[in-house]
């Protein structure tokens, strides 16, 4: 199976151990979220694709899905869980991404957050039918509260780069995140998870408020 590694400048050794493994490294001045997935995308002579971030990993369950997958959909959903600090937390599992894809009916495009043009968040579509893959994709995006935040602030201040200032649309970000935090501890079950739950779901509350914030200071 062909491997392609995109680098957008890492300072780690990925470009050399990626080589080793046989897998295909180019390297791509990083110009936003999207347009790495797109020059991605735009080097790949399979038919299908699996795209997966280096800090996903895939279980044994999914791994072993993607080989059976049939031809008979044009792109599959995968469920991801994210972990924090090591630990799986509940609001974050099982979130549906188009992973496993045809090559020639996918494309990308950003949702951030906040709204605006921001390069962030973006989702893989692809033309119907679908299908849904067993087994877990394992995101260890966050192995420190630092890091956490470390990136909290920079895609908050990504996405406010894309957003025209206003006041009016602040103050409703604001006022909007006490009730989403209330939907994320309870109807999401982030409560369940002690602190770290509760951190994360105020976090994701005040999320959208922080662009808009960090939007009126430019």
């Amino acid at each position: 199976m062909p491997v392609l590694v995109v680098d957008s400048g890492s300072t780690d050794r990925t470009r050399e151990v990626a080589r080793a493994h046989g897998a295909e490294v180019l390297e791509h001045i990083f110009a936003g979220f999207v347009d790495a997935r797109r020059f991605a995308i735009a080097q790949v002579r399979t038919q299908w694709t699996l795209m997966i971030d280096a800090d996903e990993v895939l279980d044994a369950r999914l791994a072993q899905a993607i080989v059976a997958a049939g031809s008979d959909c044009n792109g599959y959903y995968v469920r991801r869980t994210t972990f924090y600090c090591g630990r799986a937390l509940r609001m974050w599992r099982n979130e549906l991404l188009v992973r496993l894809f045809c090559t020639k009916h996918v494309r990308i495009d950003s949702f951030p957050s906040a709204g605006g043009s921001a390069q962030l968040h973006e989702r893989w579509t692809c033309e119907p039918p679908l299908g849904t893959l067993d087994g877990t994709l394992l995101h260890y995006s966050y192995p420190t509260h630092e890091a956490y935040a470390a990136k909290y602030d920079f895609y908050t201040s990504v996405e406010a780069q894309g957003l025209a200032p206003s006041r009016g649309r602040a103050a409703f970000e604001v006022a909007r995140a006490i009730p989403r935090f209330l939907w994320y501890l309870f109807a999401r079950g982030a409560i369940t998870d002690g602190m770290d739950g509760t951190r994360i779901a105020w976090h994701s509350a005040f999320y959208p408020a922080a662009v808009r914030l960090k939007a009126l200071r430019r």
